[in-house]
């Protein structure tokens, strides 16, 4: 992975880019909140980098030949006559033949499916960092002093408009001559951007008249930096030797640096100081709480009181669900619900619930999961059944009229007889929305007919099922060739895909992997 696309890489990170443009105070500043170096990142990156290009090297290496690209040019061309015809589920539900009975025999064979969960009646304490940071005041001295500490931060360094023709090949000593020829040739007033377009070999600017966009010093490699800073506005330098080759330069513009002034930074220094101190208070606000909660006797509406907490009542947390405010809550379901579960009347916490909340609680009552009465699920079963049993006799309708259409009845007869309408015999391609996907799905899976139709049964989505019959088989007229080219690289990129998938499969299972306890200290 070279500098320049690593580079690039992290100039296109969103998070380190201010109003669309990559910003070094915005990576520094995303890198530091989460705790990363920016050489651990760059590592990372790297790493990423290597990853996507093992995957894609073995996705691209999947090609079709001249004979499987005809064959799916066939395939995918292919039509096919058919016909169909629906029967909804609705009207085998008189006959489906559910009474309460089948419903209490089906509650007590799937009584699983219809309990009430494991829940607990909690009383509640939290905090949350927002709450804190509404609190917090920052006075005009403390927003100066603070950017007074961060005014080296806060300096925008210059940055400048260049454009670029990148030159080179293995011959260095041809890569140079063409280098000084393209810069003859700008000097003498020939369009940059039409020579960077003709001459340069950097894919990430050749297309674009060989703009690089606005950029600071350290965006580019030392040879590169020291040649573009030295430059007046429209000047043309080169060649500039780097290890990418040999750089014909045009500076365009630029945009000296400064340092914001403290109206400038006021808000953001205001906002980054308040979430400090919140930051601050939010830590000593849980270590006390961690003392004090265990402490005998300790009283949650008390600390709720003494440390400005959120309080109230929560008539039902939910196990596996949680409840509003609290959420799912993951690490106070684990206390709540462990085994043996937190004792009623103790408290629990304070526990972190993400980066920026805690709570205590206390358990008023514990309710073990039990069955819902039969009287309040008795509906939802029987209906449930009804729908079950309809499916299955639409289903068996269906397979009895195939059987009469294989033992030469007409579709137009069986179709009057099951008092349906049945669609006219028309041709539809593997992508054709004129019929239900399932059907069409079911056409395109049954064998091509050989002299006589073949029919095929399906439920469908809805309950309902449906009776198809296929009867021809005809190859559209062929596509053009870009058509044909597009529809062989989108198959081949599948299939390397695949490829992709199953070598990181196998790379797993035969890995030799080494777990260090330490790590997980």
């Amino acid at each position: 992975v070279s500098t320049e696309a690593l580079r690039e890489a992290v100039q296109q990170e969103p998070a380190f880019q201010i109003g669309g443009q990559f910003s070094p105070e915005a990576a520094k500043g995303a890198l530091a909140q989460a705790g990363i170096s920016l050489a651990d990142y760059e590592r990372d990156l790297r790493t990423q980098a290597r990853r996507a290009q093992l995957e894609g090297g073995i996705r691209a290496s999947e090609f079709l030949t001249p004979a499987e690209r005809a064959r799916l040019a066939e395939l995918e061309g292919q039509e096919r006559e058919v016909r169909y015809l629906v029967l909804p589920a609705e009207r085998f539900k008189s006959a489906a033949g559910v009474d309460d009975a089948a419903g209490q025999a089906y509650y007590k064979a799937h009584q699983a499916e219809y309990m009430t969960p494991e829940s607990a009646h909690l009383e509640y304490a939290q905090l949350s960092l927002a709450a804190l940071e509404a609190q917090v005041t920052a006075s005009d001295a403390d927003l100066r002093a603070a950017y007074e500490k961060a005014k080296g931060r806060l300096e925008v360094p210059e940055k400048r408009h260049a454009r670029h023709v990148l030159v080179t090949g293995k011959d260095d000593a041809a890569a140079l001559a063409q280098a000084q020829k393209v810069l003859a040739e700008a000097k003498a007033g020939k369009d940059f951007g039409e020579l960077a377009k003709q001459y340069s070999q950097d894919p990430g600017s050749a297309h674009n008249g060989g703009d690089l966009g606005w950029a600071e010093r350290s965006a580019f490699v030392a040879p590169f930096a020291d040649a573009l800073f030295g430059m007046k506005v429209g000047e043309i330098k080169g060649p500039v030797k780097t290890q990418f080759g040999y750089h014909i330069i045009r500076l365009d513009e630029i945009q000296a640096g400064k340092s914001k002034s403290f109206e400038e930074a006021r808000s953001d220094l205001e906002a980054q100081l308040k979430r400090d101190r919140a930051t601050d208070r939010f830590g000593e606000i849980q270590e006390r709480l961690q003392t004090k909660a265990s402490e005998p006797g300790a009283d949650l509406k008390a600390l709720a009181q003494e440390f400005d907490l959120q309080a109230g009542e929560m008539p039902t947390f939910v196990k596996g669900a949680g409840a509003p405010p609290l959420g799912l809550a993951p690490p106070l379901q684990e206390l709540i619900f462990a085994d043996p579960p937190l004792a009623i009347g103790r408290l629990g916490g304070p526990v972190l619930l993400g980066d920026d909340r805690l709570a205590i609680v206390k358990v008023l009552e514990h309710r073990k999961a039990s069955p819902k009465p039969l009287a309040e699920v008795r509906e939802s079963i029987l209906a449930a059944l009804t729908q079950s049993r309809a499916t299955a006799l639409a289903l068996a309708a269906a397979k009895a009229a195939r059987q009469k259409l294989e033992g030469g009845a007409s579709f137009d007869a069986v179709a009057q007889e099951l008092k349906v309408s049945a669609e006219p015999a028309h041709f539809v391609g593997r992508q054709d929305p004129s019929i239900p996907a399932p059907v069409r799905e079911a056409v395109f899976s049954v064998p091509r007919p050989a002299g006589k139709p073949v029919f095929r049964e399906l439920s469908l989505s809805d309950g309902g099922a449906a009776l198809v019959e296929v009867t021809r088989v005809r190859t559209a007229a062929a596509h053009d060739e870009e058509t044909q080219v597009t529809r062989a690289r989108r198959e081949a990129e599948r299939l390397g895909t695949d490829d992709a998938s199953a070598y990181v499969e196998e790379m797993r299972r035969t890995a030799d992997v080494r777990k260090n306890p330490k790590a997980f200290e």
